[in-house]
C-alpha cells in the first residue's frame, strides 16, 4: 500500500500534471474506480506517446492511427506502464477526463466521482506480473483512502461505457486482481 498524500498524490509516483481536469462537484464522494487500457499506436508499448496524450502535446502526425485523436483533451489519474511504474497525471481529489460518457449504478458523468487507472495495454494482450502487483498496492491505497469504493465499485471501462468502450479486455485477469485485493 502507498501513502496518498492530502493533496491527492501519490507519494511515490511520478507526478506529470495535466492540464485535463477540472474540480468535482461539491457533491461528489469519490466512491467508483475504474481501470483502462491505453497504448499509442495500439497494440506498441513504451515511448512518449501516452504521456503526450495526457499533457495535450501529442504530434497527430507522428502515427496516421493519432489523427482521430487530434483537438481529444484526455487524462487519467493514473497510468501503470509495462514495467509497473506508476505515473501520476490527475490529483485524486480533482476530477480527470477519463471515462467520457459514462454510467454507473444509476448515475451519469462518472469522472464526477470516479478514480481513472490506465494500464499500458490492450484488450487482448496479456498484462504483466508488475502492473498486477502495482496495480493492487493502488487500489488498496486508493480503497484504504476513499472507503467508498468497494470490491463492487471497481469496474472496467467497458462496464461504463457499454457499446462504447471495450478496456481492459478480455486479456485483464479480474479474479485473481480482485481476489488479491484485502
Amino acid at each position: 500500500m502507498y501513502l496518498i498524500e492530502p493533496s491527492g498524490w501519490l507519494a511515490n509516483a511520478i507526478k506529470h500534471p495535466s492540464p485535463n481536469y477540472n474540480q468535482r462537484p461539491d457533491w461528489a464522494e469519490i466512491s467508483l474506480l475504474v481501470i483502462h487500457n491505453i497504448s499509442l499506436p495500439a497494440g506498441r508499448f513504451g515511448g512518449p506517446y501516452v504521456h503526450q496524450l495526457f499533457s495535450n502535446c501529442l504530434d497527430c502526425d507522428a502515427h496516421p492511427s493519432f489523427d482521430d485523436l487530434r483537438g481529444l483533451n484526455v487524462s487519467a489519474h493514473v497510468f501503470i506502464d509495462r514495467n509497473g511504474t506508476i505515473h501520476q497525471f490527475v490529483s485524486f481529489n480533482d476530477r480527470a477526463w477519463h471515462a467520457g460518457v459514462s454510467q454507473f449504478d444509476g448515475r451519469d458523468s462518472c469522472n464526477d466521482f470516479s478514480i481513472g487507472i490506465e494500464l499500458e495495454g490492450a484488450d487482448d494482450i496479456v498484462y504483466t506480473q508488475a502492473q498486477y502487483r502495482e496495480l493492487i498496492a493502488v487500489t488498496e491505497s486508493v480503497q484504504s483512502y476513499y472507503p467508498a469504493i468497494t470490491a463492487a465499485r471497481i469496474v472496467g471501462h467497458c462496464d461504463i461505457a457499454p457499446g462504447r468502450k471495450t478496456d481492459p479486455g478480455s486479456a485483464f485477469d479480474w479474479v485473481s486482481y480482485k481476489n488479491a485485493l484485502g
